[in-house]
């Protein structure tokens, strides 16, 4: 065994082992409750521009995006941009044309201005509208063309219904080995009322929407190495493999 697959093999060990583990699974849950309303994951840029994540997050989105070496990346939900720039500066140490697609039912103009004049925006398109409205999706679709290599991560309105429109509208266009990466699925992990001012609680989140969505569509698996490997993460049952 060469060292790249040892190395490979032991991590995989070490993280099967980390969901057995009951005071390490506990204390980052108890984390992931606690930081959640001081805005923990407010707290962090990239290359200039609020991501809006937490960092283990980050690394497992490198981590995919280097393995899969998608050539386009579709986000939904842009807010500040750091999340657009964070994708299209992997994907430019990729070295190819790479693409960032990116879309919002309100982008902002002073967050479009800083996207807009960022050194990745060359790899960046941006298209204002609700990401379930249907000639948002076609416009979307008709983007993909002569792509191979499509990933997608969904990150705007957190609500079941609004989710499950959008992996119904979205999933198909990701290629099998790559991901569909569902955020905030942790709501339904947190306690009850724990987002009193948002459409979205406890049993009508993203998480809920994936449940659903995996339901009827099998060319789609919860990749639980990830989550095992993180542990803190916004995104449980959220990252989602294509297999078909």
């Amino acid at each position: 065994m060469n060292p790249i697959e040892r190395f490979r093999k032991e991590c995989l060990e070490r993280t099967k082992l980390n969901r057995k583990n009951d005071k390490l699974v506990n204390a980052a849950r108890a984390f992931m409750k606690e930081s959640t309303l001081p805005q923990y994951s407010y707290n962090f840029t990239w290359l200039g521009r609020p991501i809006i994540q937490y960092p283990q997050d980050i690394i497992a989105m490198q981590e995919i995006i280097w393995h899969v070496k998608p050539d386009l990346i579709i986000e939904t939900g842009i807010a500040h941009g750091g999340s657009l720039i964070f994708f299209a500066s992997i994907l430019e140490l990729l070295g190819g044309d790479e693409q960032v697609l990116g879309i919002d039912i309100d982008i902002r103009e002073h967050n479009r201005m800083e996207i807009e004049k960022h050194p990745m925006f060359k790899r960046i398109t941006m298209i204002e509208g609700s990401s379930i409205d249907e000639e948002i999706a076609k416009q979307v679709h008709d983007f993909t063309k002569d792509k191979k290599q499509i990933m997608v991560v969904l990150d705007s309105m957190h609500t079941h219904d609004h989710v499950l429109k959008e992996l119904e509208l979205y999933s198909p266009l990701v290629t099998k080995g790559s991901y569909c990466v569902v955020f905030d699925t942790v709501i339904d992990d947190m306690p009850d009322e724990m987002f009193p001012d948002r459409p979205w609680d406890k049993g009508n989140n993203p998480k809920t929407a994936v449940w659903e969505f995996l339901k009827t569509n099998d060319r789609f698996v919860v990749d639980n190495e990830i989550e095992n490997k993180l542990l803190i993460t916004v995104a449980p049952d959220g990252y989602l493999k294509c297999v078909k």
